[in-house]
């Protein structure tokens, strides 16, 4: 799209004249002001960071009174620097501020971020070494990589520029955060998740906790290569999804199972209908004939909320041969249980827990959370015969997760849901440079789908040998 930087004046202004090149001053210029680096160091001063910070801000204000905010998203970002850079030099004439041309492309970048973009946080949203953005307080934050925590020297000029970024962010998907609403879960548009948390519930000013999904979608290859698992193991959940077996992936916080789960989704048919549920869409199934719902808060009014419960109800009259839950939370567990038993088989959900047996104790609160006044017996034969694998996932010490076991549901003695392994790995310790040292291994245990795999025309007998590694 072509167009020139007075095409984008605002209405308040009025037209400027095609041949003029000087824009007018707002405020006054900070002669005494140092320059700035583009990217301030930890080890720099406060004061430094703070006037390039102040910088930064007063040339944006200054830009947002010349452009018309309304093109902004037709507008191209390569047309648009080029653009902003002109005005950009005007500008820093009238701030008497000379910066070099490193330092002008920076803040020239910084800027058409803070238009277009996610402001300080694009510069991480674009590296793909960062798995986790967490912002604690405008002035403090930190960023995950290969499952270590490292501080930055990404900054905010103050808790208004950083709410500033959250609302834009929350309004992307139809969400709304202020005091009334401080808490919200929302997602960037490659599907990241995110979480905020403004005051009065955040003490010392707004928080803001980003999730990154990959760029490429993770496969079980993938998750082979990276350590999370074996061959064999990849072989075995690969059957499971094909042969149409219910399965529950089951970890903490961060361990991976929304990217466990996108990973083995992949192995669903073409030809299958797919509904998918979740509080804040973050799936990334690969499949044409997908049905996408996710959950609504409340409006301002206090009404409007639609519950991840209501929605497995509702997929139960879309004609779906999958439903896949993103993660069961509360009453939602019962009717996904339902459905798994009334002939949707090959459903998938995740649930935070941390071993396989506790995965289960969850399941039975949260069906006990619908208020049917079911006999806890009742609750476990549910779960018992609606579910046929679960998956244990774990993060460990070094940032490596991986799936430390695959369990079969076999049934119910007395009062006990019964449950056999079939693979796992043990931590045998960690050496020097932090690394867990372990291996994978079979328990030799054949179970009871071993038939239904070898009726599909699959089979991993080598997994079935006692005690061997894999």
């Amino acid at each position: 799209m072509n167009f020139r930087f007075t095409d984008l004046k605002s209405k308040r202004g009025g037209d400027t004249p095609a041949g003029a090149q000087t824009l007018v001053r707002k405020e006054p210029s900070l002669a005494e002001t140092r320059s700035a680096a583009p990217v301030i160091p930890l080890n720099k001063g406060e004061a430094s960071t703070h006037d390039y910070l102040d910088l930064k801000v007063r040339l944006h204000q200054r830009l947002i009174e010349e452009i018309n905010l309304s093109v902004l998203d037709r507008v191209d970002r390569a047309d648009l620097k080029l653009e902003i850079s002109g005005a950009i030099g005007r500008l820093l004439a009238d701030e008497d501020k000379p910066l070099n041309t490193r330092e002008r492309e920076t803040i020239i970048d910084e800027l058409v971020d803070e238009l277009m973009g996610f402001g300080p946080l694009e510069p991480l949203l674009a590296d793909d070494t960062v798995a986790d953005i967490l912002v604690n307080t405008p002035h403090l934050v930190y960023v995950e990589r290969r499952g270590v925590l490292e501080e930055t020297n990404v900054r905010f000029k103050d808790d208004a520029h950083l709410l500033r970024i959250i609302d834009r962010i929350v309004v992307q998907v139809g969400r709304r955060i202020d005091e009334g609403t401080p808490l919200v879960d929302a997602r960037l548009p490659d599907g990241s998740r995110v979480n905020a948390v403004i005051p009065p519930v955040a003490i010392d000013g707004p928080l803001l906790s980003i999730r990154k999904f990959s760029r490429i979608p993770y496969d079980l290859e993938r998750l082979v290569e990276v350590g999370s698992m074996t061959k064999s193991c990849a072989d075995v959940l690969k059957g499971v999804v094909r042969c149409r077996l219910n399965l529950l992936i089951s970890g903490g916080t961060g361990t991976g199972k929304t990217t466990l789960l996108n990973a083995v989704s992949r192995y669903i048919g073409e030809k299958e209908r797919i509904v998918t549920i979740e509080d804040a869409a973050e799936l990334q199934l690969q499949q044409r004939h997908v049905c996408r719902m996710e959950t609504r808060p409340t409006n301002i009014e206090g009404k409007g909320e639609i519950s991840q419960r209501e929605l497995v109800k509702n997929a139960l009259r879309m004609r779906p041969d999958r439903i896949i839950v993103g993660e069961v939370r509360g009453g939602e567990a019962f009717d996904m249980m339902q459905a798994m038993n009334t002939g949707h088989d090959g459903s998938i959900t995740t649930v935070h827990a941390n071993t396989p047996r506790d995965a289960l104790s969850r399941l039975e609160q949260m069906v006990s959370m619908a208020h049917l006044d079911i006999p806890t017996r009742a609750i476990r034969n549910q779960i018992a015969s609606a579910l046929d694998v679960v998956v244990q996932i774990k993060r460990f010490a070094d940032g490596v997760r991986r799936v430390v076991s695959v369990q079969e549901i076999t049934g119910m003695e007395g009062e006990v849901v019964t449950m056999q392994e079939i693979f796992r790995f043990r931590q045998e310790r960690i050496d020097n440079d932090g690394r867990v040292i372990g291996h994978f291994e079979a328990t030799g245990v054949r179970p009871h789908f071993y038939e239904t795999f070898l009726a599909n025309g699959l089979a991993a007998p080598e997994l079935f040998a006692a005690g061997s590694r894999t």
